[in-house]
């Protein structure tokens, strides 16, 4: 499981390695928000899979602890050596409490466990759901490339090239859900002692599935086709870097972020209103509106608007505003390429540790 999910986040750096370069459209709310690179969209999601990660390891050294020599609850009255035990079974170390050992943390293991596979499966789902959008645009930047079982041709559509593997990718994902709380369920409403949430064939399964998911998951992220042009394209069809307005008045001009927002807003509706869009909207316009929220909202500056044309199109420029981002952990080109060179840098040295026989371990420690 583990190997399957740094597996997996290699394929996302190398990804985003790929396109360092590549600005698209990012979205909130559904949406379209801000401009973004598209590797620092990807490496977003590869910081949700690293904590995953981590996760599993930190989970992995609560488990690895032997239950043996505690008989059913309460010890036993032979002179066992527990802790001689738990190193001739390759184990960490014994599990101190006796009756913990086979009644509380074989139940608190697999919903445990279920936690964590759901996060894993939600970051999957919300990454496939977040490329199927794109397939509802008649132009969209991100698609499956053609061809094997990666899309199919409609039955009665012949235009139509539908992302089944993407389809199976999400079925995958809401299954590993759904086996995760069956675990929460089991474990739910018994007293201790009993067998449901312990059983290994029900608790294995939620990581055959998990895994089986990742390998469908790599698969969609192998087959991505992604067009800059494209994207660049929406982006300048669209208002998502006005933001940038407001900032840059504030920050070159002292102008308030509450005034320079209404400025921006105002230009988005008249633009919107009049069909124009950032390549191409009038500069005479921009002063008249400048000059309007001036008068009425902050009398105390000048009506003449500090941006020249020049710079009023260079900040509504996708690639310009992620040039100019300052924030550590951004968009900017230096800070991924050091986001890159620092990804998967750290090894899981304890879940490497004895995998080969986790599957009898698992056994003796959840069939107590």
């Amino acid at each position: 499981m583990a190997r399957k999910l740094v597996g997996t986040m290699r394929i996302l750096n190398t990804l985003a390695k790929n396109h360092t370069e590549t600005i698209v459209p990012n979205y909130t709310n559904g949406v379209a928000a801000q401009p973004n690179s598209y590797a620092h969209y990807l490496q977003g999601f590869l910081a949700g899979f690293k904590r995953d990660s981590k996760r599993l390891e930190q989970f992995y050294e609560r488990l690895n602890l032997c239950p043996m020599g505690t008989t059913v609850l309460n010890g036993t009255g032979w002179p066992l050596n527990r802790e001689k035990i738990a190193e001739y079974l390759g184990f960490a170390g014994p599990v101190e409490d006796a009756y913990d050992a086979a009644q509380i943390k074989p139940v608190d293991e697999p919903t445990e466990l279920s936690s964590i596979l759901t996060s894993i499966a939600l970051h999957v789902g919300t990454f496939v759901q977040d490329v199927s959008v794109q397939y509802a645009q008649p132009q969209p930047w991100i698609l499956l490339q053609e061809g094997g079982d990666n899309t199919y041709v409609s039955s009665a559509m012949p235009q139509k090239r539908n992302p089944g593997l993407m389809f199976g990718v999400r079925e995958a994902a809401s299954g590993v859900l759904g086996e995760a709380q069956a675990a929460v369920f089991r474990a739910h409403n018994i007293v201790p002692g009993m067998i449901d949430p312990k059983r290994v064939p029900a608790n294995s399964s939620m990581v055959s599935s998990t895994i089986k998911m990742l390998t469908q998951f790599d698969k969609m992220l192998n087959a991505l086709k992604i067009s800059p042009e494209r994207a660049l394209k929406e982006l300048n069809s669209d208002w998502t870097a006005s933001q940038e307005i407001a900032d840059v008045l504030m920050r070159e001009y002292k102008l308030p972020f509450r005034v320079g927002h209404h400025i921006a807003s105002q230009i988005v509706s008249y633009a919107k209103a009049n069909d124009f869009n950032p390549t191409n909207f009038p500069y005479a316009q921009v002063k008249e509106i400048y000059a309007h929220v001036i008068k009425t909202e902050y009398p105390s500056a000048s009506e003449v608007c500090p941006m020249n044309e020049e710079e009023f199109k260079a900040t509504l420029n996708p690639k310009t505003i992620i040039e100019n981002r300052r924030t550590s952990g951004g968009p900017q080109k230096s800070e991924i390429n050091k986001a890159i060179a620092r990804s998967l840098t750290k090894r899981l040295p304890s879940m490497k540790l004895g995998l080969s026989g986790s599957r009898s371990r698992l056994s003796m420690l959840w069939n107590c």
